[in-house]
């Protein structure tokens, strides 16, 4: 069921990671061990999650500990991948509804078995299998991401079963991890538990993600409107295509994501695409370098996500310092602050924000620059790590 994968010894750009990597313990000292379940595996480029991890990871084997990441078969790279992470993959259904609960299943239960320190969960919909390691002793870490059963791309089942895995978390749970004051808040509110506030972190782009690639040599830097995100109707993506249809008639529009399953979204996705020369989908892009330049030369990104809490995507492209419109929300609100435009999910009133940023080039410089200032002030990855790695000591006990 488990095939644990081998990795070559690999050099990640700024940091060695070989064998040579000074051990912070003391001679003597165990290593103490975590596994970390939840999340497509490690180095992943799917979601938040994986991108949480691609640097979690390292930065716990930096501080002395032992780290497994568990994951799927085929939904990861070796490449960048630091050697001392152990790799495990289980079994699951690859399904839409069924994934996360089946993957988890079978993650918890190989942890079980082999009884590490502590776990570090993502996702609150595992909470169905903390009592297994509650049983045997292990404490437990949970990420518990954003008010899933508030999705609209979930069904009533589905949003009663995440429900249901929020409660479970609640009463199993050691620690819970609010990557939002809101989130946390309605954590209190709602089940009764006071939660750790740790946020997602971002990159600070190099000097390699500023120029647009080569596909995108067609794009005038400062001249297009940007969407990222997963292609699901809490993301505002009906409202946006129908916003960018007025938006193409003057500018460049440029979307990047799937909703990884197909459906009526990508399908609108694609037909505005044939319709509008203007248009382009890249689909899902693992290249971070690239995804950066697209930030970092985007006149507008617009962002639509309206359920969850520091939203990666956002964190990563006020980092890039992209002008911001985003949809209305008290999680865009808590992350942006005053340096961004705010907006109703309504077509028409995304496609006059959009434009009127777009045509006011002094205002978006002054936004671009708060908003980089913002996110290396309270979102950087450093900072993101030394809070996860001191939660998870804590539960050592």
């Amino acid at each position: 069921m488990i095939r644990q994968q081998q990795q070559q010894q690999q050099q990640q750009p700024g940091r060695a990671v070989s064998a040579a990597v000074a051990d912070p313990l003391g001679p003597g000292e165990r290593r103490p061990r975590v596994a970390i379940i939840g999340t497509r595996g490690y180095p992943s480029h799917y979601g938040g999650f994986e991108t949480a991890v691609r640097r979690l990871a390292p930065a716990l084997a930096d501080a002395g500990w032992d780290v497994t990441v568990y994951g799927r078969p085929g939904a990861t790279t070796a490449d960048g991948a630091d050697p001392r992470i152990v790799r495990r993959e289980t079994r699951g259904l690859e399904t839409r509804s069924l994934s996360t609960l089946t993957y988890g299943f079978t993650a918890t239960a190989d942890a079980v078995r082999r009884r590490p320190d502590v776990v570090l969960v993502m996702n609150c919909a595992n909470g169905f299998w903390l009592p297994l390691l509650r049983w045997r002793g292990v404490p437990t870490l949970v990420n518990v991401d954003g008010i899933e059963w508030e999705r609209a791309k979930w069904g009533r089942l589905a949003r009663a079963v995440f429900r249901a895995g929020a409660v479970a978390t609640a009463r199993w749970a050691d620690r819970i991890v609010c990557d939002a004051r809101e989130i946390e808040r309605r954590w209190r509110d709602e089940f009764g538990v006071e939660g750790v506030f740790v946020p997602y972190g971002a990159d600070a782009p190099d000097a390699s993600t500023a120029e647009l690639a080569e596909a995108d040599s067609a794009l005038v830097p400062g001249g297009y409107v940007l969407f990222v995100a997963r292609l699901v109707p809490e993301n505002t993506v009906a409202e946006f295509v129908a916003a960018a249809e007025l938006i193409a008639r003057r500018h460049p529009v440029v979307i990047v994501g799937t909703s990884g399953y197909g459906g009526a979204l990508d399908e609108r996705v694609a037909d505005l695409v044939a319709r509008s020369p203007n248009v382009e989908h890249l689909g899902h892009l693992r290249d971070d370098r690239r995804l950066f330049a697209l930030w970092r030369n985007a006149g507008v990104y617009f962002h639509g996500h309206s359920v969850g809490g520091t939203n990666p995507a956002l964190v990563q492209a006020m980092t890039c310092g992209a002008p911001v419109v985003a949809r209305d929300t008290v999680y865009n609100r808590e992350v942006l602050g005053e340096t961004g435009v705010f907006v109703a999910p309504e077509p028409g009133e995304i496609a006059r924000a959009v434009v009127g940023l777009l045509d006011d080039p002094t205002r978006r410089a002054d936004l671009g620059a708060a908003a980089r200032r913002r996110a290396r002030r309270h979102y950087a990855w450093s900072d993101v790590c030394a809070a996860y790695e001191s939660r998870l000591r804590e539960l050592l006990g």
